[in-house]
């Protein structure tokens, strides 16, 4: 600590991202990235716009990148907001939305970045358990709240949300702004962005990240009504008016316009899901439904953590939470057939060997 530092900084638990190893021929299933490359028309892109035009700023609105997130979901211009992957948009959320008298609401099992935006922010909150079954009991929001927040699929979960039910969330709670979190939504789970015109306090984020395999150009966006995207212009202008740098815009606009590429990435992402998911039931494993590119499974005979450290002595690396509830869960990253395959190759080494239970 420091005595120069603020006094807000000396209470502040920052969020831990996945780690990123540096060692050699690494499976890499943690952080869940995407395993294939972006469009070809995104590197196209990238590379037209690394001229000489890097000198001048980018657009402050990244309006290219609206009218394209426009065009895909048939929303209006003013309906859509972008940033810096979809943390910064969240953290506009929290500020300009969820700072209130009565506390913000989200599940006790959740991602674990809303925590330390409600500590930075001083937004109260309460957490709302999921059910045994890790499922969001709707009931349970019934109470008076400044927000509502929750990703769909669920992380670290993956299950996923039926519109339906979000609907029904919406309709009993229209005093406040009820935000889904749409990061993992495009491999499998359907999108409430439909909704956001029946209903003006919702507010959908989605990434590009993930489906779109743009996690190292970090470009993130929120859909809504337009006096929810107004309050958050207002606190990104108070901020960083240039979220968005050219490079970023660019490659962001080709992804989402090369609708084939997006197709055909994400239906092999959830056929190998569906096949990793089946062949770790046969070792043993209890697999949560997935609608998100990763699995959270867990051994009824092996801890979690033993077998993530025993993964990685084989060069795979996963992700352990040591968190009450999913301390004896593993979230894997769906990689490649041959990467699942190595995986499961490893695991029967691990829990399929003379002795075992």
């Amino acid at each position: 600590m420091s005595r120069y530092w603020s006094s807000i900084v000396h209470k502040l638990t920052p969020y831990i991202p996945g780690e990123q190893p540096k060692f050699a021929n690494l499976i890499k299933l943690n952080t869940n990235e995407n395993p294939y490359g972006p469009s070809p028309k995104v590197l196209e892109a990238l590379k037209a716009e690394a001229n000489a035009n890097l000198r001048l700023y980018p657009e402050p609105d990244g309006d290219s990148v609206k009218e394209a997130v426009s065009r895909y979901y048939g929303v209006a211009h003013n309906q859509v907001f972008v940033g810096n992957g979809s943390d910064e948009v969240l953290a506009h959320v929290f500020l300009g939305l969820f700072k209130h008298s009565l506390p913000l609401l989200y599940p006790d099992i959740t991602y674990s970045f809303y925590p330390v935006y409600c500590k930075l922010y001083d937004v109260e909150y309460e957490t709302v358990p999921l059910s045994e079954f890790f499922e969001l009991v709707l009931e349970d929001y019934r109470r008076p709240n400044g927000g509502i927040i929750f990703p769909n699929p669920n992380a670290p979960t993956g299950i996923a949300l039926d519109p339906g039910v979000i609907e029904e969330l919406l309709k009993f709670n229209r005093e406040s702004v009820v935000a889904v979190d749409e990061a993992y939504v495009d491999f499998g789970a359907e999108s409430a962005i439909r909704l956001i015109d029946t209903y003006p306090n919702l507010l959908v984020i989605q990434t590009l990240s993930k489906s779109r395999s743009l996690a190292g150009l970090r470009v993130g966006f929120a859909v809504g009504n337009r006096q929810l995207i107004e309050a958050l212009e207002r606190v990104k202008n108070s901020f960083n008016s240039y979220p968005l740098d050219r490079l970023a815009i660019a490659g962001a606009v080709a992804a989402m316009e090369d609708r084939s590429h997006f197709e055909k990435n994400r239906q092999m992402i959830i056929a190998t899901r569906e096949a990793l998911a089946e062949n770790l039931c046969s070792l043993g494993f209890q697999v949560l439904p997935s609608k998100a590119n990763f699995l959270f499974v867990r051994h009824p005979f092996y801890d979690a953590e033993e077998l993530s450290r025993a993964l990685r002595k084989e060069g795979i690396v996963v992700r352990h939470f040591a968190q009450e509830r999913i301390s004896q869960f593993l979230r894997i990253t769906v990689g490649t057939d041959a990467q699942s395959d190595a995986l499961c190759d490893a695991l029967c080494r691990a829990v399929i060997r003379p002795g075992s239970k």
